[in-house]
């Protein structure tokens, strides 16, 4: 896949480009990255790898010392991993359902760096109001938190303040729900000011009914009083605010700050919108569930170098590269933040802005992981966000990755429900070639088909056609170029005065 830079390139003779002329080139606002360039430099590692040893290196703390030796450095990451249990309440499905959601918990959870020591389900019509698992369960959970020693109690779906806090008077050690879990993994790998203001949003948004307090017994009066007396004079007597009002309207306050702040940066993304609406370039989005493989996919097709890792999401910040189908169209791969079953409704309005990338595309590749034990249930999952986001209407081509190390059933099942669907591996490369020719099959055409004679004194004419155009003829005349080819409209405008019919 040929991968252009922000201001694209000259691009000749694109008719029989192959899967590695497709990712030869640059990609935006870098250097070259893809194709034989990047074979090349196999020796020097990409940015994507930079970021992954980062993340896995050892942190220190400076200075500390014990009573027996003095102790300069010392290992501060993982010093000590929370052990905890998992707890579901299955109300609807089978065994299985509710088995594969209670996985995906404890994935979750060692992603977040925890150490699971337990996994339980419960079979109720609906989650008990009080304590989620009802009083004998509760107390059943406690006697196997004590028997295991966890200090952490995980709960495979949203609580409710009065559940969680229930809850942990029974158990007596911290109780999390799902929600939580997943924005504490989101709070660790956010690195853009971007991600890290939507996670706090987020964050915040989720505390904000949660808040603890000691009520009235922290109240203070509203005013003092001019002349002595015990209150602040008419109107004012009586209980003030209390902390936990401060702490309300102080976080209120810092979400609206944090609002303000994204608004400014989705207005930066919207002046890059512009610039590729108005030379009509299509827009893919690469989306899906959480590691699913769409940093992989993406690095495959354009040599992009983004983190890829075997964790639940490992990569939060959009990543946007432009390409180029072998007949020449030039597009813009996105990768977006991936999906999971019951996503929290926080972390949808606080990464809305991103989100929109997706909603705005000309073609999403939903991308889902072969391997998993029931992929179809995550293809529903990543549907119910698109439909949260208004993307339902945006034409969607399915791919399959990790065909190497999927079910053969499974995939069989998978071709029978979704005839269309393109199966690839995007650690082997497999199936890449028939992913890149039903990409450029899905891209919408270009407005206007041109035929006309540029003089050779306009060459920037002709480098425009065929950065931002599809050739389908060019020939080199005594009188100029002869061009017959696809181009936007705004393009074909200034081609108009060259058209055999006005010249």
């Amino acid at each position: 896949m040929n991968t252009a830079d922000t201001h694209g390139s000259d691009h000749a003779g694109h008719e029989g480009l192959g899967e590695d002329d497709f990712r030869e080139g640059s990609t935006i606002g870098g250097e070259a990255t893809g194709g034989a360039h990047h074979e090349d430099q196999g020796h020097a590692p990409d940015q994507g790898e930079m970021e992954l040893a980062e993340r896995h290196a050892l942190r220190r703390v400076q200075g500390l010392s014990t009573e027996l030796t003095d102790v300069t450095e010392v290992e501060y990451r993982k010093l000590r991993l929370e052990r905890v249990v998992l707890i579901g309440v299955w109300t609807r499905g089978n065994q299985a359902e509710a088995d594969n959601s209670l996985t995906e918990l404890a994935a979750l959870a060692e992603t977040a760096g925890a150490l699971v020591l337990e996994g339980l389900t419960q079979r109720r019509s609906k989650p008990d109001p009080a304590t989620y698992v009802g009083k004998g369960k509760a107390a059943e959970l406690r006697d196997i938190v004590e028997a295991t020693g966890a200090d952490t109690v995980i709960c495979d779906g949203e609580l409710t303040p009065g559940q969680l806090r229930q809850l942990e008077d029974v158990v007596k050690v911290k109780v999390v729900d799902r929600t939580a879990l997943i924005l504490d993994i989101f709070a660790q790998h956010a690195s853009s000011s971007e991600g890290k203001a939507q996670v706090e949003l987020a964050q915040l948004n989720y505390l904000l009914p949660r808040l603890r307090g000691w009520g009235d017994s922290l109240s203070r009066q509203a005013g003092g009083s001019g002349g002595g007396g015990a209150g602040g004079g008419v109107g004012l007597r009586g209980p003030g605010e209390t902390k936990i009002e401060t702490d309300r309207r102080r976080i209120n306050d810092k979400m609206a700050k944090l609002r303000r702040q994204l608004a400014h940066m989705r207005t930066a993304r919207e002046v890059k919108k512009d610039v590729r609406r108005t030379r009509e370039v299509p827009s893919v989005a690469i989306a899906g569930y959480t590691n699913a493989g769409k940093s992989s996919l993406l690095n495959r097709l354009t040599g992009a170098g983004v983190l890829v890792e075997n964790a639940l999401f490992a990569t939060l910040d959009p990543t946007v590269r432009q390409a180029r189908t072998p007949d020449g169209r030039g597009f813009t791969l996105s990768d977006t933040v991936g999906f999971v079953r019951h996503l929290p409704h926080q972390l949808v309005e606080a990464f809305r802005s991103t989100l929109e990338e997706v909603a705005d595309s000309d073609l999403i590749l939903h991308v889902v992981d072969g391997s998993h034990p029931d992929p179809e249930q995550q293809i529903s999952a990543v549907r119910e966000v698109f439909a949260e986001i208004e993307a339902v209407d945006v034409p969607e081509l399915i791919v399959v990755n990790k065909v190497d190390a999927a079910d053969p059933d499974t995939l069989k099942t998978l071709r029978t429900r979704y005839p269309d669907l393109v199966e690839v591996s995007a650690r082997t490369g497999e199936g890449v070639a028939a992913l890149v020719t039903a990409l450029a099959e899905a891209l919408p055409e270009l407005a206007k088909e041109v035929r006309a004679l540029v003089p050779y004194s306009r060459g920037d004419l002709i480098a425009r056609v065929h950065e931002e155009g599809r050739i389908i003829s060019e020939e080199h005349t005594g009188d100029g170029t002869a061009l017959h080819a696809f181009v936007p409209e705004l393009l074909a405008a200034k081609l108009d005065e060259y058209t055999p019919s006005n010249v």
